[in-house]
């Protein structure tokens, strides 16, 4: 038996809860990955899986194993990595994931860029709105909007997204005048989910903030919806400035308000909490926090 091959894919079956997403992880069949398991239990002369309602669990004897071998495998794979990576090009898989909005539009060209520098890396990126497992879903970094609550997770923070009103020429042309935030309650509102607070928005002077109870025209956890709907001139939009910065200046956008901010967002890269990095992970994290914190509007 490779006891080596067989701990490595015991412990992708427990961070994933699933043999056939180990299978899929470490490239090879799901009856390869039982037959492992299964010489691995014979091996060690106890049971270590036991199947839960909705994935694999270890047993107690089983987590005994993963908390022993983990560390160890970790850093005879860093060591080797490391070795290999002396005198060779950064290579291997990246596996990412970040918010729709800031992914499309700057995530993904960073990650183009990182690949120019290193040719060998595949780069696969995952992009919606919600906070993902790193572990069990197999990511390398994440870029997250929001502090992370996860103790477990090492976090680099990026900084602040700034947030502004902005309308197209058009809609303010036919518009109400748009001089004071009480003004707003006159106009169309076009907003993002992060941008209200119990139904208000929030505006910051300085440092004076004021809340303003809102009924929205349009709400959306779609940043590109919401482009797209100020672009058609349907409203006053809330909007993240590192997604209409282009627009602002050729001015097919216009700020409004421009004394007013809404609360901005913050960003932090995060990867999992382990001793040893790949390599390539913590070669992209060098590349990639400088490169987000030059975006215009991040802070």
């Amino acid at each position: 038996m490779d006891t080596a091959a067989a701990l490595r894919a015991f412990l992708r079956i427990v961070e994933r809860g699933s043999m056939t997403a180990a299978a899929a992880d470490l490239g090879v069949s799901q009856p390869a990955i039982s037959k492992l398991m299964r010489n691995l239990e014979a091996h060690a002369g106890a049971r270590l899986l036991e199947r839960g309602p909705r994935a694999l669990r270890p047993t107690a004897q089983g987590l005994a194993l993963y908390e022993a071998a983990g560390g160890p495998l970790a850093a005879i794979d860093a060591a080797l990595e490391g070795l290999r990576g002396e005198n060779a090009a950064i290579r291997g898989e990246l596996r990412l994931h970040g918010p729709s909005c800031v992914g499309e539009r700057h995530l993904s060209r960073i990650a183009m860029a990182f690949q120019d520098a290193h040719p060998a890396v595949a780069v696969s990126l995952a992009l919606d709105n919600r906070a993902v497992d790193l572990v069990f879903e197999n990511i390398d970094v994440a870029l997250r909007m929001g502090r992370p609550s996860e103790q477990s997770l090492i976090q680099k923070r990026i900084g602040f997204s700034r947030r502004i009103l902005v309308a197209s020429p058009a809609y303010l042309a036919r518009a109400a005048p748009l001089r004071d935030v009480a003004d707003l309650c006159a106009h169309d509102l076009l907003v993002t989910d992060a941008s209200l607070r119990n139904g208000a928005l929030r505006l910051r002077n300085g440092e004076i903030a004021r809340d303003i109870a809102v009924r929205p025209k349009l709400t959306t956890n779609s940043a590109q919806v919401l482009v797209d709907a100020l672009r058609a001139g349907r409203g006053v939009a809330t909007a993240q400035l590192l997604l209409v910065a282009d627009e602002l200046r050729s001015g097919a956008l216009i700020r409004v308000l421009p004394d007013h901010e809404i609360e901005p967002s913050e960003f932090f890269l995060v990867h999992a909490s382990t001793k040893f990095l790949r390599p390539v992970v913590r070669a992209f994290v060098d590349f990639a926090a400088p490169a987000l914190r030059r975006i215009e509007g991040i802070f």
